[in-house]
């Protein structure tokens, strides 16, 4: 488990992205996209569980535009989801995917990568693998309670590769209608 620093398309300059490398030789690379409390101790677990599945995982910060470092304890009380609510506000999340687009570039050239990636996202990230799967080149896509995604439909048509939605039957943050309908092509 390491940090790497990956450079931003923009040039505004680099952000910070948490590794993990699988023991053996790599099955692929898996980006791992943040919930709205950033690289936090959950995200790094999730990327040492696809490691031990066999993949490489990659999980950039997305806050860095606004603040380095992010990693907020969802369970340390209110002022941890205030801090989160006020970061997923103040996020461009067009420039977010395009720090993803260079997050996919660089895993695809990391050592032992065989070229595949994927994008897995949780929430805020959820959305941003939507939006991935829209506007990326990533092999496969996977959304775990993605929101505001009914917000992204229009863009549904741009998606060329697999993308699996886990939509969870009482979100309280995804309308009941989305929540019900059938997303099957």
């Amino acid at each position: 488990m390491s940090e790497i620093e990956i450079a931003a398309a923009d040039g505004s300059g680099k952000f910070a992205a948490y590794v993990a490398m699988p023991k053996g030789r790599p099955a692929g690379a898996v980006v791992m996209i943040q919930e709205i409390f950033g690289v936090n101790a959950t995200m790094r677990q999730l990327s040492d569980w696809a490691a031990e599945m066999g993949f490489i995982a990659i999980s950039p910060d997305l806050f860095w535009r606004q603040e380095k470092g992010v990693q907020l304890d969802p369970d340390a009380g209110q002022a941890q989801w205030d801090k989160a609510f006020k970061l997923m506000q103040g996020m461009d999340q067009d420039k977010a995917v395009e720090d993803l687009k260079s997050t996919i570039a660089h895993a695809r050239q990391m050592e032992g990568a065989n070229g595949k990636v994927a994008t897995m996202g949780f929430c805020l990230g959820g959305r941003l693998a939507f939006m991935t799967a829209a506007r990326t080149d990533a092999d496969a896509n996977v959304s775990y309670y993605g929101v505001g995604i009914e917000g992204l439909l229009g863009e549904a048509g741009k998606i060329k590769a697999p993308l699996i939605l886990h939509v969870a039957e009482k979100d309280k943050f995804v309308p009941p209608r989305l929540r019900r309908r059938s997303w099957r092509g």
